[in-house]
């Protein structure tokens, strides 16, 4: 009787494993689907494209369409720093012709998604124009230290040869210091270090707790370690930077 008991006993506890395990994966795939479809990143850049997430396991697939190459890497980057996630196969397709490499309207692409990462300047106040290279910015910004942010970053494009900045100075501008989830701020920074030139060869691991960013990897020189500090800081979102980059030559 004791040895059949130890066997029922046996296999009630291995039909709740086979219950409550799928069921716990599936709570923490859920929330990986959700926390994607309730980040910054995605309310902000991907809302209005045609972008579908699924999560088996931790393992999630992107799908669909986007407008912006940029949105691509974006999404990806968002994914895999949201908790639980193992691995992103990221099948997302970019819709129409991609501009060539450096030419003025991928110039004026990549300007547009840098200047939108960075919340001391306006991307929704300041108007590009490119030709052969050459940027001209119009439009309102809020003092002239924004109006000079606005110069450097343009300059800091790759393809980018000379800059003319006509914006106007209006004063006071919008509050800032939104509250924005870890996942997307890592994303942001990914990508706002791969957009401008001077920090796109640097190696740089990015990590994100309560808008804490620590910075890791390897800088050629304290001068390029604190250009990477500079650059994070203005990310919107991020509250402080702890940065632990090595310095080697």
């Amino acid at each position: 009787m004791k040895a059949r008991y130890r066997v029922a006993s046996a296999m009630a506890g291995l039909a709740i494993m086979a219950i409550t395990v799928p069921l716990h994966a599936n709570d923490t795939d859920d929330n990986i689907e959700s926390s994607f479809k309730k980040s910054f990143v995605y309310k902000t850049y991907l809302d209005k494209e045609h972008i579908k997430i699924s999560s088996k396991d931790g393992v999630v697939t992107l799908t669909g369409d986007v407008s912006n190459e940029s949105y691509k890497p974006i999404a990806q980057d968002t994914a895999e720093a949201i908790s639980g996630v193992k691995s992103v196969d990221n099948r997302i397709e970019i819709l129409g012709d991609r501009p060539a490499k450096s030419s003025d309207a991928w110039i004026k692409m990549q300007l547009q998604t840098a200047l939108a990462l960075h919340r001391n300047v306006d991307v929704g106040k300041t108007d590009i124009y490119v030709s052969s290279g050459i940027v001209t910015l119009k439009g309102e910004a809020t003092s002239q230290a924004q109006k000079e942010l606005t110069t450097e970053y343009a300059r800091d494009i790759n393809g980018v040869k000379d800059v003319n900045n006509g914006m106007t100075i209006v004063g006071a501008g919008r509050t800032l210091g939104e509250k924005i989830d870890d996942a997307s701020i890592t994303a942001q920074l990914k990508m706002t270090l791969m957009l401008h030139r001077s920090t796109s060869a640097i190696r740089t691991t990015v990590v994100t707790h309560n808008s804490v960013v620590t910075l890791s990897g390897k800088a050629k020189s304290a001068a390029e370690k604190d250009l990477v500090t500079k650059v994070v800081e203005d990310v919107r979102g991020v509250h402080s930077v702890v940065n632990n980059m090595t310095i080697s030559n």
